[in-house]
């Protein structure tokens, strides 16, 4: 399947489609590079920083290995195919969440953004963000 890739901001929050997943992740770290490794087929995304390495974990996997399970997540994916230098996606998606009192951590991949929310606030951040998509589309009408 071949996807159009969308750099003007519009058109990055008209197509954004937010998808709840299934799942609960949790963000962690960890300077152990053995543990680390043994996370790397499990993980969800990793991060070297130089505080250590970054992991976003699902439950069981965060539990096994005993992070700290104090901040539950979930993931909203955005299944437009945003550009690398697109602009205005990331401001836009977060700005309406904050605007809502919702916190957000945005992780980009290569094909879609990650939206991850504390888990009770998933469902209405779902909500809010298909208000923005569909006010973007309307407004490109």
């Amino acid at each position: 399947m071949t996807q159009n890739l969308v750099r003007e901001r519009q058109a990055m929050l008209a197509g954004m489609k937010p998808v709840l997943k299934e799942g609960v992740f949790f963000f962690c770290t960890t300077n152990d590079a053995i543990v680390a490794a043994a996370l790397l087929q499990c993980s969800l995304a990793i991060f070297r920083e130089d505080e250590g390495i970054a992991l976003v974990l699902a439950e069981d996997d965060a539990r096994q290995h005993g992070f700290d399970l104090s901040m539950p997540m979930c993931r909203i994916v955005l299944e437009v195919f945003s550009a690398l230098d697109g602009v205005g996606l990331t401001a836009g998606v977060a700005t309406a969440l904050a605007d809502d009192g919702i916190p957000c951590n945005m992780i980009a991949a290569y094909h879609h953004d990650n939206v991850f929310v504390p888990k009770p606030m998933g469902h209405r951040a779902v909500s809010i963000l298909k208000d923005v998509q569909r006010g973007a589309a309307s407004a490109g009408d």
